[in-house]
């Protein structure tokens, strides 16, 4: 069930939305912005089931009709856009599933409300003639955007929205929830909301996956033994690696998470504080023998690997070149 009470963190959105509520002070028009897996799809659907909600007392009842059709997808009168082209939602789309549709009134329900995933990917066009429709909405229309690029929208369309930024969840909040709720066990669930860097959906992804003990295993063999790997080592490596080329930001972040670790044993030397408590021997090895200028040199070459990938360049040379500066340093 999508209501606000089942959610893990943004404490602050959810109270903005459920006064909102109380209060009968509803916009037309909202944004929530921030990175895949943060919880965007959750929340949007959350405040719409609250939004057509039979009770209207701040959240979702689960017991009226409308509860029950959001929770089996029925809902007629809040919809999703689809988009046939992966990259682009084109000014077609907005004009055939939300202006036109938005002329009719609401089937059952108090609200018309549409909600646009990726809206990143509408084009000036479909954000230009999404703009018409929010400047004069009919009192039942409802648009909730999500992005992952707040950059990407019109200053015009920003300008007449609510905007949401989602901040990332607590580390405790994470682990509390990957034990409890998905029975992950205590190392693993730890080591997945480190990585996720408060990312709950990249902490539930990585810990349901099955290639997560295979991940950690080469990860833990790279981190701990490239300063004895000869050039022909790393370079087989590289060739390793690139059969997680899906999932290569997660085989970085794990890595990111392990240099942390031995930046804080090089500063504290308190094992309390760390993810990987099982490695603490080889840890405090590896702190002993860096500089903290060379675990900061790691850590730097770790997030260009994760820019140049982001900006295509080839994978071998942005492997190639991370791993050289790890066994350098």
């Amino acid at each position: 069930m999508s209501n606000f009470k089942n959610i893990i963190g943004h404490e602050q959105i959810i109270q903005h939305m459920s006064t909102a509520l109380k209060n009968k002070k509803i916009s037309h028009a909202y944004i929530f912005e921030g990175p895949n897996g943060s919880g965007k799809n959750m929340l949007a659907r959350a405040f719409a089931k609250a939004l057509e909600c039979e009770a209207g007392y701040g959240d979702a009842c689960d017991m009226c009709r409308s509860c029950h059709q959001m929770d089996t997808g029925n809902q007629p009168d809040v919809k999703w856009l689809v988009h046939e082209k992966p990259a682009t939602i084109s000014v077609d789309d907005v004009r055939t599933q939300i202006n036109g549709d938005m002329a009719i009134k609401p089937y059952s329900s108090k609200y018309k409300i549409y909600i646009v995933d990726e809206a990143e990917k509408m084009n000036e066009q479909a954000q230009n003639a999404l703009l018409k429709t929010i400047e004069e909405p009919p009192a039942y229309g409802i648009i909730l955007l999500l992005t992952n690029n707040l950059e990407a929208m019109l200053p015009t369309i920003l300008s007449r929205c609510i905007v949401f930024h989602l901040k990332p969840v607590s580390t405790e909040k994470i682990v509390n929830y990957l034990e409890k709720e998905l029975n992950v066990p205590d190392y693993k669930a730890h080591i997945c909301a480190a990585f996720s860097q408060g990312v709950i959906g990249k902490a539930i992804a990585m810990a349901s996956s099955e290639d997560f003990n295979d991940l950690q295993y080469h990860v833990l063999n790279i981190v701990k033994n490239i300063h004895d790997m000869d050039i022909y080592e790393v370079i087989e490596t590289v060739r390793h690696l690139s059969a997680y080329k899906t999932d290569i930001n997660d085989v970085i972040d794990m890595m990111m998470v392990w240099y942390r670790d031995v930046l804080i044993l090089k500063v504290t030397k308190d094992a309390n504080t760390i993810v990987y408590k099982d490695e603490y021997r080889a840890l405090m090895n590896q702190a002993k023998r860096s500089s903290y200028e060379g675990i900061n040199t790691i850590i730097q070459s770790l997030e260009k690997a994760k820019a140049r990938l982001a900006a295509n360049v080839n994978f071998d040379i942005a492997m190639e070149m991370m791993l050289l500066a790890m066994k350098e340093n």
